[in-house]
């Protein structure tokens, strides 16, 4: 089965969860696309999907939102897991944690999963500087490759079941 990985980075991390997804998956012998969401015209050939934004001022960034929304009855139609990368503070209680439940809801995704992102302030423009100030973000990378690595491995055992046939099963829980 191939799987389309569309992934929206600002900055280079989020595409690197993404890179990080896509090892696990072709680990497991899935073939995978990693690509940016602007450039995905149609979803034929795919059995699956995973699309991933970083989080820009709490909200997804236009390319990923646009994907969902431009393909959104196709998307439904087959397996599909949403993630998000923001900055080191924890989205409990953000509009970003909410929204995306909403989507994952609404799009009939097998679940989603919010992961801490990279601040580089040298990286950053002014005004992205100004912003990360305002939450008083940490600097540093505070990903966890492990819990992500976990994640993928839970799509890949999750599209192993499709593949053998039992997806109805997934699809009524």
């Amino acid at each position: 089965m191939k799987v389309l990985l569309a992934v929206a980075s600002r900055h280079g991390a989020t595409w690197e969860i993404g890179a990080r997804v896509a090892d696990v998956l072709r680990g497991r012998d899935y073939g995978v696309d990693l690509v940016a969401p602007e450039t995905v015209t149609g979803l034929d050939g795919y059995g699956a999907a995973v699309v991933g934004s970083a989080v820009y001022l709490t909200q997804l960034l236009p390319p990923a939102r646009q994907l969902l929304s431009r393909l959104r009855p196709e998307l439904a139609a087959m397996p599909l897991w949403l993630f998000a990368s923001g900055l080191a503070r924890p989205f409990s209680g953000a509009r970003t944690a909410a929204d995306l439940a909403q989507m994952a809801e609404r799009l009939g995704a097998h679940g989603f999963q919010l992961f801490r992102g990279r601040l580089e302030r040298d990286a950053l423009s002014f005004a992205e500087r100004v912003a990360a100030a305002r939450v008083l973000n940490r600097e540093g990378d505070h990903r966890d490759f492990e819990v992500i690595e976990r994640w993928a491995g839970q799509i890949a055992d999750t599209l192993d079941q499709v593949a053998s046939g039992s997806d109805s099963e997934l699809r009524a829980s």
